[in-house]
């Protein structure tokens, strides 16, 4: 990907910015504190802050004597790391979701371009990504902007990444831009106008845009305004089931906002940043606009150990820059060009954050590992040193040192393994702290940084630079992901500055100051932060900034405050920032909680206090679940969702409760809160009167009031009434529901300041009282229950409890108990005397054991009886053991241990037993039997005696411990005997002699071991010593042995008398035959011998089982000599198969050496030598070749004294060179002379060349490639410096010569300075120089020209001169002020005039057809004032009134309205149509109402291509700036003004028809139809009143169709009313509108009458029917069409059943034969049936009621109407069935059942039968009723 040219950055607007460079950003301060400075490090920083905080940022230098050693180990770190695409930290685009674009796009299209669908858009073969374009023409200012500064290459690469694009395709893009998105942009920006500007406003109002479309419409459950279908209904069902997705409330419905896309929903104030309102048009959430896809963050990668990373860092700098140096200009560029998208893609690793507690820390800690290499002094001083980041936070004066958990990156350092380019963006600390850095090693950290001061500013223009990013992520720079040119900033009036950070240098960063840079290369940093003092104010800063976004805070701050004033370090210093930050709070807090009391909260409670409150953070706070601000000071809490808590500010969206139900949680009241903040002026000296009066102002809450019924009261008065009613409580009898009800009321006031003192004193009186009278009738209570039951399940009641409530005096209150329960405590104390008499004394058993069972009958427990219980409990477990010990029979049962604990218990039981006197006979018994034993040990044990003493104490019953280890001392050693008689009668018989070795040996080391003394010990050594002795020479036999180990072995054999056995005979054969070879050959190594001879040598030593010393140097004399021979062996060898590169003169001298220390003779050594001197001989002459023409080069006489013979001799001296270089090739070997032989001879064939340009005219080709021959020549001289300073001129004189003509043009001045250098130089060039005096000439009289051209007035000055003025100039001008006058102003014309073309498009056929174009439009202007004068006696009468062209070949059309002409194909007929009779034109269509376009959109529509009026007036303005008078100037300004007349007519015309509100509109419809033809006419428009014209003609047209829909034949229906009436609401039709008012008016006629209908239809029959007749007739005669409304009227009128009632669908049944309905109830059916026949189609199968049942039943009533008749007779065939179930049934009536009574029910089924309605069918009835489903 190539660069492009440098273009200037617009602001606002991100391009490709200036270069970045040390020097064009300011340089940060850097500190070198001394030795005494350098000691406390947060001092330091107090001392150079005013001085460095307006920087932002500063550097530090520490001492030379800090050298901290580095504490990870580098071969075993490893570390994870993060990619970094560096092209995408500034020029990406926004990660905007193409489907929501595309979903807000096609509504965008179906709303204001009635396409219900967006086409398929194609750029360069591949889909166009309309979202992608549609956000990098926003990054980059919108559509004008970017063509204006020709930026389409810049938007490409964010719609296509890689590649070129030509300008071809640039345009190509721009046009897509212009026909798809360029009126959505335009949409786009009215709308966010709209809600910027509705922000600003207090009230909701609605507003609408210039389309008429509703923009202030609620998004409270609203996908899309003009698109929604649902009803009311629905709406306020879903309303309660609506769920914001932070809060998890579906409360407060009327501010939540419903995402478009997604349908979740948002409270406004639970957004981040919250919204102070809903906005206007369509709202997405930002999971919908934000997609995951392109969503842009740093990839986590792999883990590295640090050498792979290494190899990585190194791999990637040596890509850019090579091996060699690179300063740090040229990274600094190179890093800018890759940020702003300029180079390509490039991603690089990062471990970044690396947490030191897990990773590891470069600086030492105590609790780490000391590797071996760092000294253990050095460990120590570095690991408590303060500028050891590890410690900064903690130190004194910190406010961190109070938090308690370890924050990583706050608390705990991060660790950061940096490589080129790998950056970190710009943001500032969390929580605004400072922060350290510390380059451990490696390349250097470039650092960028903002103060603190301008911090708004650069966020401002952050947001402007990248609008597209912050719109979709408002929180951007909380990311770190995003960077931004410093060149940018600095354009915009942003104050940059630059630091360097160096391995050994600490950087420092200020609060809120802003900061970002990229490493140099591979370095190892780290990075803490820290907060003294000063920072208070500015973490008070960050924690609203946390707040203000909706996100979690590192830590609380308010916790910080409170705790640090508690528990901190405080002095003069801290105390100051401190109270002004507890002051702050304070305020806040008293103005919320009085916000909260005036709005009725009430209730009140402390929360509960911490474990550990000296430390912040030892527990977690709750968190508000708006703005997620964790609740350290206060919350509002409700019982309807007890886990949920709010901040103060936050308390009305918590839940829709009253206020009485929430409840306010403070940790401190106002009091204390004062109180704690002005405790800090005991560490300054402030006056504490002054304190005092201050401390009353600020907590007073005397004036704070609240309305009650009947006036109002203040905090104050409310306080004082619950005093005196708590005193009262207090005097009164003791009343639980009284004191639960005063401290209930009491809550309202303790978190009140100190004036609440005297109520915080009366709740706590109150409390005590309480718990003091509770307390007294509990003990009475449970000690009535414990007498009434004595069960011991119930606890009695403890005496000190009983103590501590007797103690009052006076008693809190007044409780009747009191006296009883002091007489049960007196019984109890006389119990414990008892008891501690008993004790004392020693008793026996029985009287401890009465005493006890008295002390179970008290009903006060008292901790004496346990004691008591407990002595006696102890006697009895004592006497049991001492029982078992006196009946044990076994030896060592008991131990002696056992024995002496028994005696030692029976001393502290203190009671007289008479077992005592048995224990303690066998106790002596044990001790004799010990002292015994203990003297056996002390002394050398003998088996014998050991064993007579076992012998005497065998039976023992008791285990004496000493008697056990002599009892296994005895048994080891007898075991160990028998063991050594068992393995010596064996040993000898044994093969393997290495067994009976390990034998020996274990039973030699188990003797030493034995604690008694054996006689067989000395015997065991001597058979280890044989043993082994046999083993080695084993050894021997089976493998090769050194010569000298054979020898001592036999020595051994010897002394041990063993000589005569096999194996030793064996080897004294073997050592014979191996000492003659060894002398012989220590001989011949002293002496050279040949080849052969050791070859034989070593065949001989093959025979010889035995390893011989000399062997390994004579195989390594031979190894050598052969080695030798092969190296040898290329340079023994004829030099025509020689290779150069192989053969070397320092080889061969080497060969030649190593061969005079070779203990072989070899005949190649004189061969070698030979080819050595051939090769010294040659270098010799070599070097004095190089000699003379060195000197040569030397030469110091003037060129043109030599320059006779000159020539010759380097001509004779490169014959010479090349002859030698002949010679030394065909040798074969590398001589180094050969290439500074090679370089001699092409400087000399150089300065042949040079010489040969003093007597022609050479070409600049020739010249520049002949100095391209030298450019890289390690030879140097006087010669060749005269040489090239006469060549340079040479070139700069031909070069400027020859600038004119090409784009590097030198100045005039530049010329005549190379004119004047000819005089310095030694070398003749006269036709070149002739040529330069004759260029001057030629630019001095084109001067002169330009002149005399500027002189004239600007009329004078034509553009045709201007242009031949160009011409020369560019062909012999040198570079001048007047060339580039000449220049700027051809070019302004142009570019004017590309302006222009470009504006105007098709109209301009041709480059020369502008002035012609502008004509035309002048033309069409003409024609649309004479429209607008039509009225007038005009002679173009005649003409069309499209096209005003009289042109006889093309027929005519005559409109029968307005009699206006027109050509056929001028409204798109053809000459078939000439016969058209009563032609109407679509103008007076339009009159009618009834013109429309086929495919629908908007009312007007222009083919042609049109110019705005604002292009127009800005070509008008930039052409009045030109120095030279041209013809399209005058044109335009005519142009203009006609334009201006035709938008003032236009204008009057759309004033009138908006203020139309009569009922005759055809004079406004006239003026409409005549503003349609001009403005078709003209070309010029203007949009505004373009689409003033167009809302207009759209509000006729809809009172043309209200006159049609209320006067026509077909009434309208509701439904019609209804959306002609949200139509007008649409287009802002007034309200006093005749249409309006008469639309409206219907509207609420129709609605109420069908409202009416609606209820007649179902009540029943309720209504009579001659009132639901008239009800009809009603509808008949209303102006709207209600037919459905009537038949459901008219179905109401008929009767079915016996009873002669309306149809009821509920209760109803049909006749499977008939289709006649019959009520359940008539019928007396319990349930529907499937299939059901009446009693008139089967009266034999189903019983009737009786007439006399319905006459009497109170449910029955007459029909309201009669029975209508039937008209229609029945079929004969269907009347012959009845007859026979007649006479069925008449048969059955003669029973009782079936009788009649005279009246209505007398009538037969077949005779009712004619006279029912036409019935249902049953295919309704299962529509209609949901008891039956009937199926045939």
């Amino acid at each position: 990907m190539g660069k492009g040219k440098p273009r200037a950055v617009e602001k606002g607007v991100v391009g490709p910015s200036p270069s970045v460079t040390s020097s064009t950003i300011p340089a940060g301060p850097v500190y070198y504190p001394t030795e005494d400075e350098f000691k406390d490090p947060l001092e330091y920083i107090y001392k150079i802050r005013p001085e460095a905080e307006p920087y932002g940022i500063c550097k530090i230098v520490p001492p030379k004597s800090w050298k901290p050693p580095f504490a990870l180990d580098l071969d075993s770190f490893t570390f994870p790391t993060k990619t970094q695409a560096i092209h995408k930290l500034q020029a990406r685009p926004a990660a905007s979701d193409s489907k929501t674009f595309d979903l807000e796009y096609s509504r965008f299209l179906q709303d204001h371009s009635s396409k219900k669908s967006r086409k398929r858009v194609v750029f360069e073969g591949e889909e166009l990504d309309l979202c992608k374009l549609f956000n990098a023409v926003k990054r980059f200012g919108g559509y004008d902007k970017v063509v204006d500064g020709k930026k389409w290459g810049d938007v490409a690469r964010f719609v296509r990444s890689g590649g070129k694009i030509s300008d071809c395709a640039k345009h190509v893009l721009c046009q897509l831009y212009r026909e798809h998105l360029y009126d959505y942009e335009n949409f786009y920006n009215r709308m966010n106008q709209g809600s910027a500007q509705s922000c600003k406003k207090s009230g909701h109002e609605d507003h609408k845009s210039d389309h008429g479309v509703q923009s202030g419409v609620s998004k409270r459950n609203h996908k899309n305004v003009d698109c929604s279908k649902r009803k009311d209904c629905k709406v306020q069902e879903e309303e309660h089931d609506q769920i914001c997705e932070q809060c998890k409330s579906g409360l407060h419905g009327e501010v939540m906002l419903l995402c478009d896309r997604c349908d979740k929903g948002w409270h406004t104030y639970c957004l981040s940043p919250p919204l102070r309102q809903i906005p206007s048009g369509n709202w997405y959430c930002f999971n919908c606009l934000n997609s995951d896809r392109d969503s842009f963050g740093f990839v986590p990668g792999k883990h590295y150990s640090l050498e792979a990373f290494r190899r990585i860092a190194d791999r990637s700098r040596r890509r850019w820059f090579g091996s060699g140096p690179v300063s740090r200009v040229q990274i600094e560029k190179k890093f800018w060009d890759i940020v702003e998208g300029l180079v390509g893609e490039v991603e690089v690793m990062y471990g970044n954050d690396l947490d030191t507690s897990v990773y590891g820390s470069g600086f030492p800690r105590v609790t780490d590992q000391k590797p071996q290499s760092i000294d253990d002094k050095l460990w120590q001083e570095y690991s408590t040193n303060p500028w050891n980041l590890n410690n900064l936070p903690k130190l004194k004066g910190s406010m961190l040192r109070a938090v308690h958990h370890n924050i990583t990156g706050v608390m705990v350092p991060w660790l950061y393994i940096g490589m080129l380019f790998s950056s970190f963006c710009w943001h500032f600390e969390d929580h605004c702290f400072y922060s350290m850095n510390y380059l451990h090693w490696g390349e250097a950290k470039c650092w960028y940084s903002v103060p603190g001061s301008q911090a708004s500013v650069f966020e401002k223009v952050m947001r402007s630079s990248l609008p597209d990013l912050f719109e979709a992520q408002p929180d951007l720079l909380f990311q770190l992901v995003t960077m931004l040119n410093p060149s940018v900033l600095q354009e915009n009036g942003v104050p940059v500055y630059s630091i360097l950070q160096e391995p050994g240098n600490f950087v420092i960063t200020f609060p809120r100051s802003y900061h970002g840079g990229f490493n140099l290369g591979l370095n190892c940093a780290e990075a803490v932060n820290f907060a003294p003092a000063d920072w208070l104010p500015y973490g008070a800063f960050g924690a609203d900034l946390y707040q203000r976004y909706h996100k979690t805070a590192v830590l609380s701050h308010e916790e910080l405050l409170c705790v640090v004033a508690k528990y901190g370090d405080i002095d003069g210093r801290v105390s100051s920032y401190l109270k002004k930050e507890l002051l702050r709070i304070s305020d806040k807090e008293k103005s919320w909680r009085e916000k909260l009391w005036k709005n009725g909260i009430i209730k009140s409670s402390c929360m509960a206090p911490r474990k550990c409150p000296e430390y912040v953070g030892t527990e977690e706070d709750p968190a508000c679940i708006i703005c997620q601000q964790y609740l350290y000071l206060s919350a509002v809490v409700c019982d309807c969702r007890s886990s949920t808590f709010v901040c103060l500010e936050h308390w009305e969206h918590l839940c829709e409760c009253k206020t009485e139900k929430l409840r306010l949680l403070y940790r401190h009241s106002l009091a204390e809160l004062y109180d704690l903040a002005f405790s800090m002026d005991k560490y300054t000296s402030e006056d504490k009167a002054e304190y005092r009066s201050v401390k009353r102002q600020s907590s007073c809450l005397n004036a704070l009031t609240k309305k009650v019924k009947g006036g109002s009261i203040t905090f104050a008065q409310l306080a004082t009434e619950w005093l005196l009613l708590s005193r009262t409580i207090l005097q009164n009898v003791f009343l639980h529901d009284a004191f639960v009800t005063a401290l209930r009321k009491a809550e309202q006031f303790l978190w009140a300041g100190s004036e609440m003192d005297s109520v915080r004193d009366m709740v706590k009186n109150l409390i005590e009282a309480q718990k003091w009278a509770e307390g007294i009738r509990d003990c009475i209570t449970k000690i009535e229950s414990w007498l009434c039951d004595r069960d011991s399940s119930v606890r009695k009641v403890n005496l000190e409890f009983v103590d501590e409530l007797l103690r009052f005096s006076p008693a809190p209150c007044n409780e009747p108990h009191y006296h009883k329960l002091k007489d049960y405590a007196e019984e109890a104390r006389l119990l414990i005397r008892e008891v501690d008499t008993a004790l004392s004394m020693c008793s026996n058993m029985s009287e401890l054991e009465l005493l006890y069972s008295k002390a179970c009958g008290l009903p006060i427990y008292v901790k004496e009886t346990k004691k008591l219980e407990g002595k006696i409990s102890s006697t009895k477990t004592w006497l049991d053991s001492v029982r078992k010990c006196i009946s044990a029979r076994q030896p060592a049962a008991l131990h002696i241990d056992v024995l002496y604990k028994l005696k030692a218990e029976f001393v502290d039981l203190q009671v007289q037993l008479p077992e005592i006197d048995v224990l303690q006979n066998l106790l002596s018994q044990a001790e004799s039997c010990s002292a015994q034993c203990h003297d056996m040990l002390d002394g050398p044990m003998n088996l014998k005696n050991v064993g007579l003493l076992l012998k005497e104490w065998d039976n023992f019953i008791v285990d004496v411990p000493e008697l056990k280890l002599l009892r296994q001392y005895h048994s080891d050693a007898v075991s160990w005997v028998s063991h050594f008689n068992d393995v010596l009668g064996r040993v000898h018989m044994q093969r393997d002699q290495h067994n009976a070795v390990d034998e020996l040996k274990s039973i030699f080391e188990e003797g030493l071991s034995l604690k008694i003394q054996v006689d067989e010990l000395p015997l065991v050594e001597i058979e280890l010593k044989k043993a082994n002795c046999r083993e080695k020479a084993v050894k021997a036999h089976d493998l090769k042995m050194p010569l000298e180990f054979i020898q001592q072995l036999l020595k051994e054999a010897t002394m041990l008398q063993i000589e005569g056995e096999k194996h030793f005979v064996n080897l004294s054969c073997v050592l014979a035959v191996a000492m003659p070879w060894e002398e012989r050959a220590r001989e011949m190594l002293s002496h050279e011998a040949p080849i052969l001879t050791f070859e034989d040598m070593i065949r001989a030593s093959e025979n010889i089982f035995v390893i011989l010393p000399s062997l390994n140097d004579f195989k390594d004399a031979l190894l050598e000599a052969n080695s030798w021979l092969r190296n040898s062996k290329p340079y023994l060898i004829s030099s025509m198969c020689a290779s150069n590169s192989v053969r070397k003169v320092e080889d061969l001298q080497m060969l030649v050496s190593q061969s005079k220390h070779l203990k072989v003779s070899l005949e190649e050594r004189g061969m070698l030598e030979l080819a050595l001197k051939n090769c010294r001989i040659w270098e010799c002459e070599a070097c004095s070749l190089l000699d003379a023409a060195r000197c040569l080069f030397e030469l110091d006489n003037s060129l043109h004294e030599i320059n006779s013979g000159l020539m010759c001799k380097v001509e004779d001296l490169i014959a010479r060179i090349q002859s030698a270089i002949t010679s030394g090739v065909s040798l074969g070997f590398d001589f180094n002379e050969i290439s500074k032989l090679q370089a001699s001879c092409s400087t000399l064939q150089w300065c042949k060349r040079a010489l040969s340009f003093c007597n022609c005219s050479p070409s600049l080709e020739d010249v520049l490639e002949v100095a391209e021959g030298l450019s890289d020549s390690p030879v140097s001289g006087a010669l060749l410096k005269v040489l090239i300073d006469g060549f340079e001129w040479l070139r700069k004189a031909l070069e400027g010569i020859s600038g004119p003509q090409n784009s590097r043009r030198c100045k005039l001045t530049d010329v005549q300075d190379i004119l004047t250098d000819y005089q310095t130089i030694n070398m003749t060039f006269t036709a070149v120089n002739c040529q330069l005096e004759d260029a001057i000439g030629k630019h001095k009289l084109w001067q002169e020209q330009v002149h005399k051209f500027f002189g004239l007035s600007s009329r004078e000055r034509s553009w045709s001169s201007m242009l031949q003025l160009k011409e020369h100039g560019d062909t012999i001008a040198f570079s001048c002020s007047e060339l580039e006058l000449i220049l700027s102003e051809v070019e302004k014309v142009e570019n004017w005039k590309k302006r222009c073309t470009d504006k105007l498009g098709t109209l301009v056929q041709n480059e020369n057809s502008l002035c012609h174009a502008l004509e035309k439009i002048k033309q069409t202007l003409d024609r649309s004032l004479f429209i607008y004068d039509k009225l007038q006696d005009l002679k173009e009468q005649n003409l069309c009134i499209c096209c005003f062209v009289d042109s006889e070949d093309q027929e005519f059309l005559t409109c029968s309205t307005c009699m206006d002409r027109y050509h056929l194909r001028c409204v798109g007929l053809t000459e078939k149509d000439t016969g058209i009779e009563n032609y109407k034109c679509p103008y007076c269509e339009i009159l009618r109402g009834e013109f429309h376009y086929q495919n629908g959109g908007a009312l007007l529509r222009f083919g042609k291509k049109r110019v705005e009026l604002k292009v127009l007036t800005e070509l008008m303005s930039d052409a009045e700036q030109f120095c030279l008078w041209i013809d399209e100037r005058d044109v335009l300004s005519q142009l203009v003004e006609k334009a201006l007349s035709c938008k003032s007519c236009l204008s009057k015309i759309v004033i009138l028809a908006s203020a139309n509100v009569d009922e005759d509109i055809s004079v406004v419809s006239e003026k409409l139809v005549t503003a349609v033809k001009a403005s078709k006419v003209a070309v010029v428009y203007d949009q505004h009143d373009t689409c003033d014209l167009e809302l207009a003609l759209a509000k006729n047209f809809w009172k043309i169709h209200v006159n049609r829909l209320l006067n026509g034949v077909p009434k309208p229906t509701i439904q019609q009313i209804q959306k002609h009436l949200k139509e007008g609401l649409a287009m802002d039709i007034l309200p006093e509108d005749r249409h309006m008012l008469k639309l409206t008016n219907v509207n609420c006629l129709g609605l109420q009458w069908a409202e009416l209908a609606k209820k007649v239809a179902t009540d029943s029959g309720a209504l009579s029917l001659d009132k639901v007749s008239e009800l009809v007739v009603e509808g008949e005669n209303l102006p709207i069409d209600v037919n459905e409304e009537l038949r459901i009227l008219r179905a109401r009128c008929m009767l079915y059943c016996i009873c002669r009632k309306p149809f009821d669908p509920q209760r109803m049944i049909a006749c499977y034969h008939c289709n006649e309905w019959y009520h359940f109830d008539c019928m007396k059916l319990p349930c529907p049936r499937e299939v059901y026949i009446c009693p008139a189609c089967n009266p034999c199968t189903e019983g009737l009621p009786s007439n006399h049942d319905r006459l009497t039943s109170g449910k029955f009533e007459e029909p309201k109407t009669p029975s209508p008749r039937h008209s229609n007779p029945r079929k004969k065939q269907k009347r012959d069935v009845p007859s026979l179930t007649c006479n069925m049934f008449a048969t059955r009536n003669q029973d009782s059942e079936f009788r009649y009574s005279t009246g209505i029910g007398c009538l037969r089924w077949q005779n009712r039968k004619p006279f029912r309605r036409a019935a249902k069918k049953r295919v309704e009835l299962r529509s209609l009723s949901p008891f039956l489903c009937i199926q045939r």
